[in-house]
């Protein structure tokens, strides 16, 4: 027997959260972006900072900061979110994915955002994380605060998409507008989640529902999210390209993902061709095991243009280290200086380079100093020194 079954189903659930003053700039890009299909959350310790967000707001911590802010002090964010986890989860009640978005190094989003997260997930909603991380001339204290609070967040959430605000300055070079360079950055969060929403809330030829989207991005770690668009004889190859390379990201190695999530969306006269081109130029991304999802949407609006969205997850971060300033003091002690350790600008001992180093240098390969001084000036006995004694010397 047939049975008629009605295709239409509920949406998913979409949330995005903006924690502490980058989350709600972030928040504010989103909103007057025009993103449709999601609903906004403004989380913050500052009551000032939360003032005419079109979001629903959450102060957070007001027995505790009485409105006033964290002050840079990311243990009093998280403290904050603790106190009103209850409130925060409330929020969060009936969603099926959040986003979270903080800049990394200050007080509130640096300690915040982690508790959120972890709220998210004992709610069993799939959670992903879009953060900056701070310029490198914000200091030793701020940066190292921000990778205390990614390593945290990155145990809290399923994917995680960091943006180094030191990329802005490399991409976009020294001239470009201040305004500008933060757009860009927020611009990835709304790419990120327009992306996604749009996999999920608009019918397609390929649809692509909740339960794809959650098949690559649970439990996945590092994750890279890119859309790109082009027109022309290879827009097909050149979207998917575009899509791939996101210069403001972190340094992530895209090869050997565990999860590739591609969208196409084209007009109606998008060819087998080319469809076949994004996809070859997705698999040479994946792992052999990867999961890989693909959607496809007709948008007859879209003449000789295509858009290509890709989500790669499960990806491997180049490890790069820290930067830290370093004072020098250049004021050394004589006896350094005379022990020929460190030597004075310009002038050369050229006897004493006759010397060999471990006896300018003041170090033992003997017992005693008298064994030393006997070699430099007994040539005879030179040669009935063991050889591994006569090699450390020189």
């Amino acid at each position: 027997m047939f049975h008629i079954v009605d295709n239409k189903t509920d949406s998913a659930e979409i949330r995005v959260v903006g924690v502490g003053g980058g989350g709600g700039n972030a928040l504010k890009h989103m909103i007057n972006s025009g993103v449709t299909g999601v609903q906004f959350i403004c989380a913050n310790t500052d009551a000032q900072a939360l003032q005419d967000v079109d979001a629903t707001i959450l102060q957070i911590g007001d027995g505790l900061t009485k409105g006033l802010g964290a002050g840079a002090n990311p243990d009093i964010g998280r403290q904050a979110a603790i106190e009103d986890r209850e409130r925060i989860s409330e929020a969060l009640v009936g969603a099926d994915m959040v986003f979270i978005t903080a800049g990394m190094g200050g007080g509130t989003g640096t300690g915040a955002a982690p508790i959120v997260a972890d709220i998210a997930k004992d709610l069993g909603i799939l959670t992903v994380a879009v953060v900056t991380r701070p310029f490198v001339w914000e200091g030793k204290k701020r940066m190292t605060v921000a990778e205390e609070g990614l390593k945290e967040l990155k145990d809290k959430v399923d994917s995680l998409i960091t943006v180094p605000n030191e990329k802005l300055l490399e991409v976009l070079g020294r001239s470009a507008n201040l305004l500008t360079a933060f757009g860009a950055a927020n611009d990835v969060l709304l790419g990120a989640v327009k992306g996604i929403a749009d996999l999920m809330i608009r019918p397609g030829l390929i649809n692509m529902d909740f339960a794809d989207v959650k098949a690559v991005m649970s439990e996945m770690g590092q994750a890279m999210m890119g859309t790109g668009e082009a027109s022309g004889l290879d827009r097909a190859v050149e979207a998917a390209e575009k899509a791939i390379q996101s210069p403001l990201l972190e340094d992530i190695n895209l090869q050997g993902a565990k999860g590739i999530l591609v969208n196409i969306t084209a007009g109606e006269d998008v060819t087998l061709g080319e469809f076949n081109d994004i996809l070859e130029k997705a698999n040479d991304l994946s792992s052999e095991n990867a999961t890989v999802v693909v959607g496809t949407v007709i948008d007859p609006s879209l003449e000789n243009t295509l858009r290509v969205t890709v989500v790669a997850t499960g990806l491997s971060v180049e490890e790069k280290p820290l930067f830290i300033p370093v004072e020098i003091d250049s004021e050394k002690s004589e006896e350094e200086i005379n022990k020929g350790k460190i030597s004075t600008a310009g002038e050369i001992n050229w006897e004493d380079i006759e010397r060999p180093t471990i006896l300018r240098n003041g170090s033992k390969f003997s017992e005693t100093d008298d064994d030393a001084n006997n070699i430099e000036n007994n040539s005879d006995n030179y040669l009935n020194i063991p050889a591994f004694l006569r090699s450390q010397a020189d």
